[in-house]
């Protein structure tokens, strides 16, 4: 576990020096206070079945030259994430994301095409402010499911 120190605290007593830091009793309670705290905090994690996302290569449609909007299945697609991912306030921190995939068929898809889409539908639903936030994602091909079906798992890191 790391140990924070709160620079407020030690500009009021005055050391700027890392060795004084880490020997000032005032600073470890006020770290340990903070990780205990932290180790309180339940994690927040949103688990979500979502249906099976479309492909990168049908999320957008051009109309012309420089005009790109985005294909009637990916307004589908965004409406129906936004009615499944009810969210107060949107995730502010890093994320972990941990999607499972459940196609339609058994036809070949490549997983990698149905990020794109899903990440921008949840922050257009609010679960996050931007897709910038995921640091780390994980897809995991599952068995097929009539209709298709996507679960995904958002963690705070």
């Amino acid at each position: 576990m790391t140990t924070r120190f709160l620079e407020s605290d030690i500009l009021l007593r005055g050391e700027r020096n890392p060795a004084a830091w880490q020997t000032s009793p005032q600073i470890k309670v006020v770290a340990e206070r903070e990780a205990t705290e932290a180790m309180l905090k339940p994690p927040i994690a949103f688990w979500l079945t979502l249906p099976y996302p479309p492909s990168t290569n049908t999320y957008w449609r051009n109309i012309g030259p420089g005009r790109t909007i985005l294909s009637e299945k990916a307004r589908a697609y965004r409406k129906a994430v936004k009615a499944a991912a009810i969210v107060s306030k949107p995730l502010e921190s890093r994320l972990k994301v941990t999607i499972e995939l459940s196609p339609p068929d058994k036809r070949r898809r490549d997983l990698d095409n149905c990020c794109k889409g899903l990440f921008d539908s949840l922050q257009h639903a609010g679960v996050y402010l931007d897709d910038s936030q995921i640091d780390e994602f994980t897809i995991k091909r599952m068995p097929v499911v009539k209709g298709g079906r996507c679960e995904v798992l958002i963690e705070e890191l």
